[in-house]
């Protein structure tokens, strides 16, 4: 851990994660992104909404035998609610994203773009793409809204608006987004998972959970 002290309210914040580009400062709420070894605070965010999944900043668990830590999340808001987009750094150094709506669980990673996605404005239900020699199809287009961040990020991620993402399954367990956030777009595949199969530990303690 490498602790530095806020631009803007001059708070000590800590880094968990070495390759971190941005984190929030815990005290004043400033997005702190890091060029080299200064920081800059390029804006805030607002208290985030009471969440009600289990999972937080800190919280471990275990896929596919690697250890992981959550150190940073984007939370988006839909017509149906909202959902988390969690940042986790595996005792390897790689990292990964893991998706909490619902508790709907899946674990995916950033992955080369293959030719032929189309634009947004082009995109519909049942487009098919396959990718590592699994056969993915368009199941769902969701258009969110942005509502924040927390903890640390492998990019710059802040003050975005309305977006659309991609879900996409196989006929087995993957799992895959498009996300239209970036131009061009961004690939991340994975796999549905059920609760249990992470192993969770350092869970938030929620009223009726045990």
């Amino acid at each position: 851990m490498k602790s530095v002290f806020c631009p803007s309210c001059g708070a000590p914040v800590t880094f968990r994660w070495s390759s971190a580009v941005q984190t929030v400062c815990p005290y004043c709420r400033s997005v702190l992104v890091r060029h080299d070894v200064n920081l800059e605070a390029v804006g805030k965010v607002a208290d985030l909404p009471v969440d009600p999944s289990p999972v937080q900043i800190g919280t471990e668990g275990i896929y596919r035998n690697k250890a992981f830590v959550v150190t940073g999340r984007i939370l988006y808001a839909y017509d149906e609610g909202r959902w988390n987009e969690w940042h986790l750094l595996f005792n390897d150094g790689s990292s990964g994203w893991l998706s909490d709506a619902s508790l709907e669980y899946a674990v995916s990673f950033l992955h080369q773009l293959p030719q032929g996605i189309p634009p947004a404005h082009e995109l519909s239900r049942q487009f098919k793409i396959n990718v590592d020699n699994v056969a993915l199809e368009v199941t769902t287009i969701t258009r969110a809204r942005y509502e924040g961040v927390e903890g640390e990020l492998p990019f710059e991620y802040w003050d975005k608006t309305d977006l659309m993402f991609a879900d996409m399954r196989s006929a087995d367990s993957h799992f895959g987004t498009i996300d239209y956030s970036e131009n061009p777009p961004l690939l991340f595949i994975g796999e549905a998972l059920d609760f249990e199969d992470l192993h969770f530990k350092n869970l938030k303690l929620i009223e009726g959970w045990s």
